[in-house]
C-alpha cells in the first residue's frame, strides 16, 4: 500500500489539508465542521506536494480558476464516482439540487442517495460539492460548514470578494 502525503494550503477560508499518493489528490480537508480530518499517524508530510493542486486551489480563491485540471484519485463507489463526476459539470458560479443531479446522472428517482454522495464527496471545491443545494433553495449540509458554503458560492458571484472567514 502507497504511503499517503500531505500538505497544508493555507486559505480563505482557513487551512486546507491536500492529500492523496504525491501527485494524484485524494483528500481534500476543511480546518472544521464534519469535512475536517487529521492526517492519519502514518501519512508522510510533504510540504512540496500537490504543487499543482496548490496553485489551482491559489487562482480559485483569487476568482482566477474556474474549473480545475488536477490528476485525483478519490475513492468510492462506482455510484458515487458518477455523481463526484456530475458535480464538475456544474457551472462557476450556479447552483443546482440533488435532483437535478439525479436526473442528469439517468437516475431520477436518486436524489437521496445523490445527497449522500455528495456528502461522502473527498475532494470539496475542487470536486464541487458546494453548488449543490436543497430543491427549495436552502443551503443544507456541507463538510466545512453552512458558513463555509456561503462563501464559496459568494465567491463565485460578481461584486466584491468575500472576507476571509
Amino acid at each position: 500500500m502507497a504511503t499517503t502525503v500531505y500538505t497544508f494550503l493555507q486559505s480563505p477560508i482557513g487551512p486546507l489539508l491536500l492529500a492523496g499518493d504525491g501527485e494524484r489528490l485524494s483528500r481534500i480537508g476543511f480546518p472544521h465542521g464534519k469535512g475536517s480530518f487529521a492526517p492519519g499517524a502514518d501519512w508522510r508530510h510533504d510540504d512540496d506536494a500537490f504543487t499543482s493542486a496548490r496553485e489551482q486551489l491559489g487562482a480559485y480563491f483569487g476568482r482566477e480558476l474556474r474549473e480545475f485540471d488536477l490528476a485525483l484519485a478519490p475513492e468510492g463507489t462506482p455510484f458515487q464516482h458518477t455523481v463526484w463526476q456530475a458535480l464538475t459539470r456544474i457551472p462557476w458560479g450556479t447552483t443546482t439540487n440533488y435532483g437535478d443531479v439525479a436526473q442528469r446522472i439517468g437516475k431520477p428517482t436518486a436524489s437521496r442517495a445523490v445527497g449522500a454522495a455528495n456528502g461522502l464527496n473527498p475532494l470539496p471545491i475542487v470536486v464541487p460539492c458546494h453548488r449543490v443545494i436543497g430543491k427549495s433553495g436552502a443551503l443544507v449540509g456541507f463538510g466545512g460548514g453552512i458558513d463555509t458554503k456561503k462563501w464559496l458560492l459568494a465567491l463565485e458571484q460578481d461584486g466584491p470578494s468575500p472576507a476571509p472567514l
